[in-house]
C-alpha cells in the first residue's frame, strides 16, 4: 500500500430527525443502484470523422460495439446522417483539438456520474472489448488513473508521457471530475497539433499525472500493426495479447482482426473448459460419491432427479420430418420453423463429434434419423437421444452400414437480462366488465369486492359495466329490465362514494363476441387507457392490479393472467369444513389455462392491433365472433404476450354458461374448462368410489 492508501471498512451510520422540523416522507430513488451510489463500470468514446463516419465507424460498431455497455461516437460534423444503430454525437467543428475539448466536457457533463471509467479510442483503432473489461475490473476506482500506451513528448519533458489515441487510453471518474474544471484552461493554453498530446499535457502541467502502461500489476497491451501485414502469420506474443490494434487501414481489415481475434478468444476459453473438466476429474476421486459420482458432461449439472412420478420430466419423440409432442395437443405434427432448425444442428453436431473422434480411421456419413428424443431439464438445458444409421468408411475404402445411438445436451448458457421499458404502480386502470342475463347472481359478489379492494384503499381504478342484453329482452326493456337490480346496486355504490362514478354501457347482441365490445368500449376512452378486462367471478385486490401495471407496458407489452380457479366444494369437501391452509388451497383448485376472459391492455395497443384486423378480414362478423382480445394481438401486432399464472386471481368455483353461438373453438374451450373446473382427478376418482359402493349396498 502506498502512502494514500485508505482502508476500507464498513462503519453504522446513526440515524438521526430533528424533533422540531417536520416530518416528510422520504423520496426513495428509483432504483437501489442509485440510492447506494453504484456507477455503471465502463463508458466508450470513439472519435471519427467525415472520411471515416460510413466506413471504419461502422466496422466498429458491428465487431465490438455490442460487446461494450455503452459506447457512443464523436465527430466534429455538423449535420451527419447517422448509420443505422450507431449513436453519433456531432460537435460542429472539426479541428481535432476543439474536437477532444468537446468530447471530453460531453462526457462529464452527461456521464461523469454514472461511470467509473472512461475508454477513448478512435475509429481505426481495433480494441478487445472483452480484454477491456476485463481490466478495468482489475483496477481500483480510487485512484486517478491516466492508462495506456505511454509516448514520449517531442522535445518535452523525458519524465513525461501522454497516452497514444490510437491505441486507446483509459481514463478513472476521479481524474475526470478533477481535470474538468481545468479544460478551458488547457484549450486556451497548451498549443499541440496531436489531440492526445494535448490531452495529455492538459493533465500533466494541471494535475501531475502522466501515462503509464502499466498499473497496479495490470499491464496495457498494444500492437503496431505493419502495412500490408498478414494476420494469419502474426505469431507474436505480443500481437496475441494485444487489447489494442493500431492503424486499421480499412473495413475488411477491421473484420479480419475481429475474426482473428476472436478465433483466440474462442481457442483460451476451450483450452479453458478442457482445464476445468480435468481438475474436475481429478477432484471427483476424493469426493465421497468418488468416481461413481462424475456427471456426464464433465461440469454440467446432473440430471433432474424426480422425488416423485409427479415430477418424472417427459421426452419428446421425433424424426426428421415429423414432431409427436405438438403445441397444440395433436399427437404429430409437421416439424417446422425453429424445431427443424434445432433437429438438424444436433444431427450435424453429433456427426461432427463422431467424425472428430474416430477420423482418420473412420469417416462417418448419415443415413437416417431412426428415432430422436428430447426434453428440456430447468437444471441443465436440453438434452437429446439419438439413434442414427450411420455409414462408416474405412481408409482402404471398406464401407459398413450400422446404428449408433448418440446423447448430446444443449446446457443453458449465461442468463441474459433483456432490458425493459419503465412502468410505475401509479397508472390508472380501467376495469371493464361484460354482463350477461347469466351472471346476474354473481354481480353482487364483484361489487361488493370491488368496493372493498379498490373504492376503500382509494386505489386509482375505475369501473365500467357492459350491459349485454339479448334483443328479446332489449325490446321489454321498458316494461320489464333484467338489469334493474344490477343498475340499483350501482347506485347504492355511487351514494356511498360520493366521488366514485360506475357508468355502463347497453349492448343488443345474441352473440357477445369478446372483439366486438371491446370496438365499443375502446372507441369511449382516451387512446393512453389501461384496460382490465374482467369477468363477473373475479375477485379484485390491489396486488393483482399493480402486477396488471407493471406487466402492461405501453407498445411493447400486454398481460393475459391465468387465474386461479376453485374446484367444486361439494365434489372436494363431500360435506366436510373448507380447509384453511395455503397448500390445501392450492390442492382444491387449479389454474384454467383454458380461460382468456381477464387480460390487461392499453387502448392504443388494442386500437392499432384491430386496425391491421380490419384491413385483413373487413370486418366480417363470423370471423369477429370466433375471436378473443388474445387473438387480435396475438396474430395482429408485434407485441410480447406475456401469458402468466397469476395467484392473486382467484375465482370461486361456478358453471359457466357456454353459449352455442359461438365459434365451435370457443365453445369447446368453455365447455373443458368447466369439466376440469369440476374437481381433481383424486377427488373424482373419491367420488365414484363412493357412489359404487352406495349402488353396491
Amino acid at each position: 500500500p502506498g502512502p494514500g492508501h485508505e482502508d476500507f471498512r464498513p462503519r453504522i451510520v446513526p440515524y438521526y430527525r430533528d424533533p422540531n422540523k417536520p416530518y416528510k416522507k422520504v423520496l426513495r430513488t428509483r432504483y437501489i443502484q442509485t440510492e447506494l451510489g453504484f456507477h455503471e463500470r465502463l463508458f466508450v468514446a470513439v472519435l471519427t470523422s467525415k472520411a471515416t463516419l460510413n466506413t471504419l465507424a461502422v466496422a466498429v460498431n458491428k465487431t465490438v460495439a455490442h460487446h461494450f455497455p455503452r459506447l457512443l461516437y464523436f465527430t466534429g460534423l455538423r449535420s451527419a446522417k447517422v448509420p443505422h444503430g450507431m449513436v453519433l454525437v456531432a460537435h460542429g467543428d472539426e479541428r481535432p483539438i476543439w474536437l477532444m475539448y468537446e468530447t471530453v466536457h460531453y462526457i462529464h457533463q452527461h456521464f461523469g456520474s454514472d461511470y467509473d471509467w472512461f475508454y477513448i479510442m478512435q475509429d481505426d483503432t481495433y480494441a478487445q472489448a472483452e480484454q477491456v473489461k476485463a481490466l478495468v475490473t482489475h483496477l481500483s476506482i480510487n485512484q486517478d488513473v491516466y492508462l495506456g500506451r505511454a509516448e514520449e513528448f517531442i522535445g518535452g519533458d523525458e519524465q513525461a508521457r501522454y497516452c497514444h489515441g490510437g491505441f486507446g487510453y483509459l481514463i478513472s471518474r476521479s481524474l475526470l471530475l478533477k481535470l474538468h474544471p481545468h479544460l478551458d484552461s488547457c484549450r486556451n493554453e497548451i498549443l499541440s497539433v496531436r489531440p492526445d498530446e494535448w490531452l495529455g499535457r492538459c493533465i500533466i502541467d494541471f494535475l501531475g499525472i502522466t501515462c503509464v502502461s502499466q498499473l497496479q500489476g495490470q499491464h496495457y497491451h498494444t500492437y503496431e500493426l505493419a502495412k500490408n501485414s498478414e494476420l494469419e502469420k502474426e505469431e507474436e506474443e505480443e500481437f496475441q495479447a494485444a487489447l489494442a490494434v493500431h492503424p486499421v487501414s480499412d473495413m475488411t481489415l477491421m473484420y479480419r482482426l475481429h475474426k482473428h481475434f476472436s478465433r483466440i478468444q474462442l481457442d483460451r476459453a476451450y483450452q479453458e473448459i478442457r482445464d476445468l473438466q480435468m481438475q474436475i476429474r481429478n477432484l471427483t476421486s476424493l469426493t465421497p460419491a468418488g468416481e461413481a459420482g462424475l456427471t456426464w458432461p464433465v461440469g454440467i449439472n446432473a440430471p433432474f432427479l424426480p422425488k416423485s412420478r409427479f415430477e418424472v420430466i417427459s421426452w419428446d419423440y421425433f424424426t426428421e420430418q415429423h414432431l409427436f409432442s405438438c403445441p397444440d395437443g395433436s399427437p404429430k405434427c409437421e416439424l417446422s420453423g425453429a424445431s427443424k432448425a434445432d433437429v438438424s444442428e444436433i444431427i450435424e453436431s453429433a456427426l461432427e463429434q463422431l467424425n472428430s473422434r474416430y477420423q482418420p480411421l473412420l469417416r462417418f456419413s448419415k443415413r437416417q434419423l431412426l428415432n430422436g428424443y428430447r426434453r428440456f431439464d430447468p437444471t441443465r438445458g436440453m438434452e437429446y437421444t439419438l439413434d442414427l444409421l450411420l455409414e462408416a468408411v474405412t481408409q482402404k475404402g471398406h464401407s459398413h452400414v450400422l446404428a449408433k445411438r448418440v446423447s448430446l445436451v444443449r446446457p443453458l448458457s449465461k442468463v441474459e437480462i433483456i432490458p425493459m421499458p419503465y412502468v410505475t404502480e401509479a397508472t390508472r386502470v380501467q376495469l371493464v366488465l361484460p354482463l350477461t342475463v347469466q351472471d346476474l347472481d354473481f354481480v353482487a359478489n364483484f361489487l361488493d369486492m370491488f368496493a372493498m379492494n379498490t373504492l376503500d384503499t382509494h386505489d386509482n381504478a375505475l369501473l365500467t359495466l357492459l350491459l349485454i342484453y339479448h334483443p328479446y329482452d332489449a325490446q321489454r326493456v321498458s316494461q320489464v329490465d333484467v338489469f334493474a337490480g344490477v343498475k340499483a346496486m350501482v347506485g347504492e355504490l355511487e351514494k356511498r362514494y360520493a366521488e366514485v362514478k360506475i357508468p355502463w354501457i347497453s349492448v343488443k347482441t345474441e352473440v357477445p363476441s369478446q372483439v366486438k365490445l371491446m370496438d365499443i368500449v375502446s372507441k369511449k376512452h382516451p387512446v393512453d387507457t389501461l384496460f382490465f378486462l374482467a369477468s363477473v367471478w373475479t375477485e379484485i385486490n390491489m396486488e393483482f392490479l399493480n402486477r396488471c401495471r407493471m406487466n402492461t407496458i405501453s407498445n411493447w407489452q400486454v398481460f393475459f393472467p391465468v387465474h386461479f380457479q376453485e374446484f367444486n366444494p361439494a365434489l372436494v369437501y363431500r360435506g366436510e369444513q373448507t380447509a384453511s391452509s395455503s397448500t390445501d388451497f392450492l390442492r382444491d383448485g387449479h389454474f384454467d389455462r383454458h380461460s382468456f376472459a381477464e387480460a390487461c391492455f392499453y387502448n392504443s395497443d388494442y386500437m392499432t392491433a384491430r386496425t391491421k384486423l380490419a384491413a385483413d378480414i373487413l370486418d366480417q362478423d363470423e370471423v369477429l365472433e370466433s375471436m378473443e382480445v388474445f387473438d387480435v394481438f396475438l396474430h395482429y401486432s408485434g407485441l410480447h404476450l406475456f401469458r402468466a399464472v397469476e395467484p392473486g386471481l382467484v375465482q370461486k368455483y361456478a358453471l359457466r354458461s357456454c353459449n352455442p353461438r359461438l365459434s365451435e373453438e370457443l365453445y369447446h374451450r368453455c365447455v373443458l374448462s368447466n369439466l376440469e373446473g369440476l374437481a381433481s382427478r383424486s377427488h373424482l376418482a373419491m367420488t365414484l368410489f363412493e357412489q359404487e359402493q352406495a349402488n353396491s349396498t
